[in-house]
């Protein structure tokens, strides 16, 4: 393969969606970090289910364009996944970030962006997959939990393992301890993962995801 850059070509920066349905503090982080490098990402918009999701704020604050699909407001709920895979069709993402997004995306959504959608998830999966990680864990009394950052197959929380961060939990804390201590270091693995699939780093093999060097 020639040097892209030899020839004088430019590679065109990776466009990047964002699905969010809360605050918004991942994609806060990412977008921090990415919009550094505008040469090598492109934010194309941010999709939310929620029209009260604090994300949708940043994402104005930010100049990055904003999709707005209430799922509530939706009486078909398929209507709504179907929207959603249309809308995000439209957009041509090279990548599907999932940061705080409470919605579990169909078959059909997934089929679409083969090995391109990545998801944070608050536990060391396999371990605490699905909702309240934080407190699952706390619960089955964790030593150590974390965080994750994986491929999204059509499986809940199943996909192959990007990058992976342990904290170990502390007597005193509870849930509130337990998951600000996991969203800091949530904002940093996020942004690398993203990083590193733009820079044609991850690999999978099988269940294994290999990062380049």
């Amino acid at each position: 393969m020639r040097n892209l850059l030899a020839t004088g070509i430019r590679k065109e920066p990776k466009r990047l969606l964002f699905l969010a349905s809360g605050r918004g503090s991942n994609f806060e982080a990412a977008v921090k970090t990415l919009q550094k490098k505008p040469k090598l990402y492109q934010i194309l918009a941010l999709i939310s289910d929620n029209p009260e999701a604090k994300a949708l704020e940043i994402a104005k604050s930010r100049k990055i364009p904003t999709i707005l699909l209430p799922y509530r407001a939706f009486s078909d709920k398929q209507a709504y996944h179907r929207e959603l895979l249309a809308r995000s069709l439209e957009s041509r993402p090279d990548l599907v970030v999932a940061c705080g997004y409470m919605r579990i995306l169909k078959p059909e959504f997934v089929r679409a962006f083969p090995n391109k959608i990545i998801n944070v998830h608050p536990s060391l999966l396999p371990s605490f997959p699905g909702l309240d990680a934080q407190k699952q864990a706390l619960e089955y009394g964790a030593k150590v939990t974390g965080c994750t950052v994986h491929f999204v197959e059509e499986g809940v929380d199943t996909g192959p393992i990007i990058l992976q961060k342990s904290i170990v939990v502390q007597n005193n804390w509870g849930l509130g301890e337990l998951s600000r201590a996991i969203l800091q270091e949530e904002h940093k693995l996020l942004p690398l993962a993203i990083q590193l699939f733009c820079e044609n780093k991850l690999k999978i093999k099988g269940r294994k995801v290999e990062i380049l060097t």
